[in-house]
């Protein structure tokens, strides 16, 4: 059996204990701190970070893990790794602490700069997506049923997927661009799996984002037949430099609805040019 897709049900089962650990949290008063860059952490993101290392140490003990609670290693260490598991324990902590549900666990595998095996689960909406490079895209029922998943033709109406806590300008100046648009709004990874899931078809991100939040929901996307690329076209690639920050990205299906022109001018807040 390839051995990624041998790994993907242990990992929906460890995210799947990750979640359980966030809603017990969920379900009470918590405490809420703030990192050196002003984000919200709390004991939930914690909970899930040590059921995750602990279980990814244990099925996997010489790949390396990379999460966004565990501190980050030295690159002269990290640049040597040609495999690794990265992880965002509680992505979307801002909607956590607003209980609107619109959290996930991230975890990814990470092979020559690229994901290969993405698990994304959002435990307070019961929404569980995996994926397998070169095998497939896959959504999960609660009752157990399992769905293939596929990427849609841009219908003539075209759906963004915009973050609920991250609006801009930016935002606003390509809705205008594009003309008539759907707009969904939602939290985490899961903007990137509506994609993948073709109930959504792009995705931009003008804002700051880390590797972790990325890396699990590209493989879906991907796997499902989309992508996720810088503002020049480039796939996102992961471990190429000390800093983990991503560049502005866009997300999108079968087709990219709008040109890299816009994209480029609407970042640099520049007026748009009109097709």
């Amino acid at each position: 059996m390839n051995e990624r897709l041998s790994w993907r049900d242990p990992i929906r089962a460890l995210a799947r204990a990750a979640g359980e650990a966030i809603m017990q949290v969920y379900a009470g008063d918590f405490a809420i701190e703030h990192k050196a860059d002003d984000s919200p952490v709390t004991e939930a993101d914690l909970a899930a970070h040590r059921i995750i290392l602990a279980g990814l140490t244990a099925l996997t003990p010489s790949i390396p893990v990379l999460t966004e609670e565990g501190g980050l290693p030295a690159w002269a260490e990290r640049q040597q790794w040609s495999r690794y598991w990265l992880v965002d324990p509680l992505d979307g902590t801002r909607e956590f602490v607003k209980r609107n549900g619109e959290f996930s666990v991230n975890i990814a595998l990470i092979e020559q700069h690229a994901p290969v095996l993405g698990v994304v689960y959002a435990p307070a909406l019961g929404l569980e997506y995996a994926a397998v490079h070169g095998v497939g895209s896959w959504r999960f029922h609660p009752e157990g049923r399992e769905e293939r998943l596929s990427v849609r033709p841009v219908p003539a109406v075209p759906t963004l997927a915009l973050s609920r806590s991250h609006g801009s300008k930016k935002e606003q100046a390509l809705i205008d661009a594009l003309g008539t648009v759907e707009i969904v709004r939602c939290g985490s990874a899961l903007k990137t799996c509506l994609v993948a899931a073709g109930e959504a078809d792009l995705y931009p991100r003008f804002g700051p984002t880390s590797e972790w939040d990325t890396a699990a929901s590209q493989c879906v996307l991907e796997a499902a037949g989309g992508q996720l690329v810088d503002l020049a076209g480039n796939r996102l690639g992961y471990n190429h430099k000390d800093c983990m920050l991503n560049p502005s990205f866009v997300a999108f299906g079968a087709a990219l609805p709008v040109s890299y022109a816009v994209l480029s001018a609407v970042q640099a807040s520049q007026p748009v040019p009109r097709a």
